[in-house]
């Protein structure tokens, strides 16, 4: 009997130290089934999707190279991390279906943070403020909203703006028309010509735009929504988000980030850390 007894015991040791080893590796575990950062460290490659007609947070400069604002935060960013960053124009309309099929790693070129696209989206914390204003030509007679009504107004297709306009169903109900152009660009030129009243935009990529290429526009007072920029992920790649969003914060406490603001905005007007 005590022979029966003393393997009996060993039994139910030995399962406790299985079960202990069960416990104790979860955390690997954990890790293991969201590899993200591992696989971008292992390929040494971080993909960034951007729209490259978006100044000053991603555009082509006359050489036509892409720079921006979130180019060379990305720079930074991956420079600190050991990897090479790898610049990949996107379809804007098509931005979250480029993420989930695998050819891009995060969106990051001033993407508004709403609640439709935490849906589908990973979002870092919020880098930078934003509001969606309406641009008119200087020579106009517009000063507010209602004065659009029954007018034609231009924005970029599956922007931010798009998503602040169906979010004002008054606004949008009086508007005479409204057109979608493939980027605010396009939309500008057109607006230049003659072919629409007014554009709705991204302050931030407006007022960068009048002031570096002294066109002659106005911004509206009266705005649409205010918003924030964030980095989008894929909905599992939290280990890839967090290791970016660290770097991020560093960058902030070292100085690092605010310096790139200065240069692109004149003064530092990122909200990381603050």
């Amino acid at each position: 009997m005590k022979k029966y007894i003393l393997t009996a015991l060993l039994l139910l040791l030995a399962a406790v130290l299985v079960l202990s080893g069960c416990g104790g590796s979860s955390p690997s575990s954990s890790q293991a089934s969201d590899p993200s950062w591992e696989k971008v460290k292992e390929k040494g490659e971080f993909v960034l999707g951007l729209d490259e007609n978006f100044p000053p947070m991603g555009f082509r400069d006359e050489k036509g190279e892409i720079v921006g604002f979130d180019v060379d935060v990305a720079k930074e960013v991956t420079s600190r991390l050991g990897v090479k960053l790898k610049l990949q124009p996107i379809n804007w309309d098509a931005k979250e279906q480029e993420l989930n099929t695998g050819n891009i790693d995060a969106i990051w070129n001033g993407f508004t943070i709403t609640e439709d696209r935490k849906q589908n989206v990973l979002f870092s914390k919020p880098y930078m403020k934003n509001r969606q204003v309406i641009i008119v030509m200087n020579n106009s007679n517009f000063t507010n909203l209602a004065d659009l009504a029954g007018k034609k107004l231009g924005l970029q297709a599956g922007s931010s703006a798009a998503d602040a306009l169906a979010g004002a169903k008054d606004f949008k109900a009086k508007l005479g028309e409204v057109v979608e152009f493939d980027d605010n660009m396009t939309a500008l030129m057109d607006l230049e010509k003659g072919g629409i009243d007014a554009v709705l935009m991204d302050e931030i990529v407006a007022r960068y735009y009048i002031t570096m290429k002294n066109k002659g526009y106005k911004v509206l007072d009266e705005a649409l929504a205010s918003e924030e920029y964030g980095i989008g992920f894929r909905k599992n790649d939290k280990q890839l988000m967090e290791k970016i969003q660290r770097t991020l914060e560093a960058m902030a406490k070292d100085g690092k980030l605010a310096e790139i603001s200065t240069k692109w905005f004149g003064k530092d007007i990122t909200t990381v850390g603050k």
